[in-house]
């Protein structure tokens, strides 16, 4: 039953995208170029995860609004990979803004930091009106879009930055935030992470009350970072299509931040939408490996009983030479298209989306290094035979047509379910 709704919102919505959007005239098949420069003109390009704010911060700390955007920012070492010039260059129609801190701070310092990065989303919208807005529903993305500006969506990236509190999660929805990643790389109090030792199988029943209030508050379930049995369990639960924010497939790439092909059937079902991750390590096998033996030759040399523990000159010197020997592997923009065309392949083309991961992630892929290459990637769709159609769902279409099916269950549950309570912090 819940499933029929959501089929009815999901065809509601995408006839609503349909007439928010203006028809444009053919261009010449071959002009791969042309044909991608006029799907972003009718259709806003959305990403799903950028951690610009989170950087910003750490390096700049309180004069991290003062930043200028305006500049290129190309030669900064290390490279900052978001700014005003690129994202104008790769054609971006809107961003989630990952407000991310780490896992491990306790949870009165994780909600603080929490509201300072959201606060400086804000500050970076207010000090470039003509280039963003803040966008609280998709319609507000689709306005902002044809207005020729960049519609900006905060996503809390981590259950632990609601600090055990329902009351948190729903203040961090007045303040605009659209989706909460439901972990990060730790398992919480209330759900399993896919990068830590499970202790719950799943969600607990805390856990289970998160889903019920995000449905409520019309707020994303976003499920990049959490375990399988998470996965399953939230799939199952939600009355809202979902959301893998910046996840790949793991049929291509067995990493288990990956999204196994028995998720992406159960995304499908549910009308959700995974948004493809660029990072080297979740789209190439081989730069996964690499990574994983060279993370523990620097464990065996430098850490607490490897072989150079306390000579830093020792250990900097064997790990310099194990990288002469081994050369990283280059991930290409032609894996990420892989990873795009295998979610399409088993899920469906309106379930797949970009998630790029900008300013998160260390390595990306040659010929995707920065938001302005964006482009790049549609073009290299187009010479694989995707339709305008689909590269119009691909780059923006399927995660507003997710995002505006949150807002209806939204305004169909909230008048009859009271927000809910509970203690997330408690041991289970």
């Amino acid at each position: 039953m819940r499933g029929s709704r959501i089929r009815r919102g999901i065809a509601l919505a995408a006839c609503l995208s349909l007439a928010a959007a203006p028809v444009t005239a053919a261009v010449r098949p071959g002009d791969a170029a042309a044909r991608v420069a006029q799907v972003l003109k009718r259709v806003p390009l959305v990403d799903g995860h950028n951690d610009l704010a989170e950087v910003l911060r750490e390096r700049l700390g309180d004069e991290a609004e003062n930043v200028d955007l305006e500049r290129n920012v190309r030669a900064e070492t290390p490279v900052r990979r978001t700014d005003l010039p690129r994202l104008r260059a790769g054609k971006v129609g809107g961003q989630f803004w990952s407000v991310w801190v780490p896992p491990d701070l306790a949870p009165a310092d994780a909600v603080r930091a929490t509201l300072i990065q959201i606060d400086l989303v804000k500050q970076l919208c207010r000090r470039y009106p003509r280039d963003f807005e803040l966008a609280s529903t998709a319609a507000d993305v689709w306005r902002i879009h044809k207005d020729g500006r960049i519609a900006c969506l905060i996503g809390v990236e981590g259950g632990h930055q609601i600090g055990g509190s329902l009351a948190v999660l729903r203040q961090y929805q007045e303040l605009g935030a659209r989706y909460l990643t439901l972990t990060h790389a730790l398992t919480t109090e209330w759900a399993d992470s896919a990068t830590d030792v499970p202790r719950h199988g799943g969600l607990t029943d805390f856990g289970r009350k998160v889903i019920q209030e995000l449905n409520r508050l019309g707020m994303l379930v976003d499920l990049s970072h959490v375990s399988p049995d998470v996965m399953r369990q939230a799939l199952e639960l939600s009355q809202a299509p979902v959301i893998f924010s910046h996840s790949s497939a793991r049929a291509l790439v067995d990493y288990p931040r990956n999204v196994p092909d028995d998720i992406l059937r159960l995304v499908a079902r549910n009308g959700g939408v995974v948004m493809v991750n660029f990072y080297a390590g979740f789209v190439s096998a081989d730069h996964m490996r690499w990574s994983a033996d060279r993370e523990a030759e620097r464990a065996r040399l430098s850490s607490s009983d490897g072989i150079y523990v306390g000579q830093p000159q020792r250990a900097a010197a064997a790990m310099a030479e194990w990288d002469r020997l081994h050369p990283k592997p280059i991930a290409t923009l032609a894996q990420v298209a892989n990873h795009i065309e295998h979610i399409r392949d088993v899920a469906g083309a309106d379930h797949v989306g970009l998630g790029a991961d900008f300013d998160g992630a260390s390595n990306m892929p040659a010929g995707l290094e920065a938001v302005d290459t964006y482009p790049a990637l549609l073009e290299e769709l187009v010479r694989r035979g995707w339709s305008d159609e689909d590269l119009g769902k691909l780059a923006g279409g399927n995660v507003l047509r997710v995002l505006a099916q949150a807002e209806s269950v939204a305004n169909r549950i909230h008048e009859g379910l009271p927000p809910l309570h509970g203690d997330g912090l408690r041991h289970h």
